[in-house]
């Protein structure tokens, strides 16, 4: 307990503490400036959370969280797995400082299948030459896929890379020839394409298969695809024999080379004695206070690929006691993260029944995860024969994804120091170096966008950026532009500053100029921003302009100041000129891409018309059809709006009003 006379915590937060109920949940610790500092979940509020507060945890990380508490807040919930569920929502909305946290990256692909209709009618025929007149959806093609499922569809994975599944097409091509083509292509062939003369294809389109032999196919793909290899080389085996005994040689040539491609990529893939269907292969590496999370997949007793988790906060995440708080044996940093990855990547993600993993895994994860999803989920830590295999080769390449990141890290935290001495910028602490750089983007005056990106950590932090549509100015006029998005930017924080300041308090984090402020351009950039920062009362010391240079050739640039200093070359060479020029062409990455977005919605997409009330996705459709644009229907009168099908006189009206 902490000494009476130097109390760490007010006694209402004590008192808070000691009504906790013995009921699992979710609980938050806040700090001074209200920054969420951990979200940690129990079975047991009361224990757990009481844990922190009645144990002296000294000089350790655990025990300078407990000194930043000043208040909690905590949610009741019915079990384990709605705590787990809660809390690795609120970790991935609420950010905080003492947790590891994965990117919410789920976004896997997957091979797709898509559901053939039936046949209208027996084919009689099994191969054939001419065009039969068929609807392309009776024949499955085989596709690349990211984003949600239909259960009419059949999907396989999902793989750990696109790479991976253009491979599995690549494969499905090579042995079950299967085709790959979309429908408005299918339906429009009159001669086989390159595909069928390569033999990576059927040829559907033009009736070289039947749809009963092409279904066959589809079937022995999907049997291969969920594991049964050995099976399909026997059916097609079989089907071979039974063709050569009613000395139909062409089928049964065609047969054999099925068999004998199929038989060379089980070979090469070495699946054949693989007892695995379905298996997550997780290896943790933790150095240098990163770490990485290495995931494999096998589906189907295929290895797939494997790809690399890197968390954030791994220096910063506290050691957690159990679950009842008895005990203060520290976990390993690499079960920590282990378990933090489990806990968050498999929440609302399809997973295994195995996992392979390098630590071991805390039980009532285990059961947490299996709850979600329905089924038991196991994990193995200490494995033999293929499952080791699998498993070293994971922890082979987590070892070197985290080298590599390492020393990419080093790298960039040399610009970052090199950058900070060419300017002079007295930083105790490089990492909270903040770099905020703002570009102007637009297609002669159409479509002006403002892009600012945010550096800091050694790295660029997408999750800050911020674009701003530019209104009202002449355009094209790229001054005015930079003026208004100056304005907008720091107007707010300006006001926040003055205001702490006449409170008598320190600014928070969100109320706090960046330590470099750079612009896209030279003086007269330079000369609207110092402007801006005069009439906000900002330091004019934190401008800095890259200006081009002779003959706008890379690594010639120069930086102008908006203080008098004078202009500044730093070297073709110099990493800190290196480090300007990355986040100069990322803000101009960032700003092209969100005026082209826009620009491409009043181009295309109908741009006002979206925003009409009763004009709908079919209407609209109708409009842009009938006028052959946006432009046709900003031109069309009342009357002429009118005429289209599905629009009234009185919705024509109020079109035309919203387009004029």
């Amino acid at each position: 307990m902490t000494a009476p006379d130097t109390p760490l915590h007010s006694e209402a937060l004590l008192r808070e503490v000691a009504a906790l109920p013995t009921l699992p949940g979710v609980y938050r610790y806040f700090d001074a400036q209200d920054q969420v500092l951990y979200v940690g979940k129990a079975i047991s509020l009361k224990k757990r959370v009481a844990s922190y507060f009645q144990k002296n945890h000294g000089g350790t990380r655990i025990g300078h969280m407990v000194s930043k508490i000043v208040r909690m807040e905590t949610t009741v919930v019915r079990s384990e797995a709605e705590a787990l569920l809660l809390e690795n929502n609120l970790i991935k909305t609420l950010n905080p400082k003492y947790n590891i946290l994965f990117r919410d990256d789920k976004s896997y692909p997957y091979l797709k299948m898509t559901a053939a209709k039936p046949e209208p009618a027996p084919d009689t025929g099994a191969r054939k030459s001419g065009k039969p007149g068929t609807d392309p959806q009776q024949f499955s093609r085989v596709a690349y896929y990211r984003g949600g499922v239909e259960k009419k569809h059949h999907y396989f994975g999902p793989y750990p890379s696109a790479w991976a599944v253009k491979e599995a097409i690549l494969l499905m091509q090579k042995v079950f020839r299967l085709r790959t083509c979309e429908d408005s292509v299918f339906s429009n062939r009159t001669r086989p394409c390159l595909l069928y003369q390569i033999k990576r294809c059927s040829g559907p389109c033009v009736g070289h298969v039947s749809a009963t032999d092409y279904a066959q196919d589809v079937r022995d793909a999907q049997r291969f695809l969920q594991g049964d290899a050995q099976e399909v080389l026997k059916s097609l085996e079989a089907r071979m024999m039974a063709h050569a005994e009613r000395l139909e040689f062409e089928q049964a040539a065609e047969l054999r080379n099925q068999v004998a491609a199929l038989s060379n990529v089980l070979h090469q893939q070495s699946v054949d004695n693989v007892s695995d269907r379905d298996v997550d292969i997780l290896a943790v590496k933790v150095q240098g206070g990163k770490a990485c999370v290495n995931l494999a997949m096998v589906r189907g007793g295929r290895h797939l690929g494997d790809r690399p988790y890197f968390p954030v906060h791994v220096e910063e995440s506290a050691v957690l006691l159990d679950d009842e708080g008895a005990s203060d044996t520290p976990q390993s940093a690499e079960s920590q993260v282990l378990e933090a990855f489990l806990a968050q990547h498999y929440l609302g993600v399809p997973m295994p029944a195995v996992l392979v993993v390098s630590e071991p895994v805390d039980k009532s994860l285990l059961t947490a995860l299996s709850e979600q999803h329905g089924f038991k989920v196991s994990a193995v830590h200490q494995p033999r024969e293929q499952r080791r295999a699998w498993l070293d080769m994971a922890q082979t390449n987590a070892a070197l994804q985290l080298a590599r990141l390492l020393a990419e890290e080093g790298s960039q935290q040399a610009r970052t120091r090199a950058l900070a001495e060419a300017l002079d910028l007295a930083m105790e602490d490089l990492a909270a170096l903040r770099i905020e750089c703002f570009d102007i983007s637009h297609t002669a005056g159409e479509a002006t966008q403002a892009s600012c990106v945010v550096f800091q950590q050694h790295a660029m932090q997408n999750a800050q950026y911020r674009r701003y549509r530019i209104e009202d100015i002449t355009p094209g006029d790229d001054y005015a532009a930079m003026r208004q998005v100056l304005t907008r930017r720091y107007g707010k924080v300006a006001e926040a500053m003055a205001h702490a300041k006449h409170e008598g308090r320190l600014p928070s984090a969100h109320e706090r100029m960046p330590d470099l402020v750079l612009v896209d351009g030279g003086k007269g950039q330079v000369s609207m921003a110092r402007e801006v920062f005069v009439e906000l009362g900002l330091e004019l010391a934190l401008i800095v302009g890259v200006e081009k240079g002779e003959g706008r050739k890379v690594g010639l640039e120069e930086l102008v100041f908006a203080d008098g200093r004078d202009k500044a070359y730093l070297g073709a060479d110099s990493a800190a000129l290196m480090l300007v020029a990355q986040i100069r062409d990322e803000a101009h990455r960032f700003a092209i891409t969100g005026m082209r977005a826009q620009r491409a919605r009043v181009r295309v997409d109908g741009g006002k018309l979206e925003e009409i009330p009763g004009v709908g996705p079919k209407r609209r459709a109708k409009l842009l059809q009938r006028f052959g644009g946006v432009r046709g229907v900003a031109q069309a009168s009342a009357k002429d709006l009118a005429s289209v099908d599905g629009i009234s006189p009185e919705l024509a009206e109020e079109i035309y009003r919203a387009l004029h």
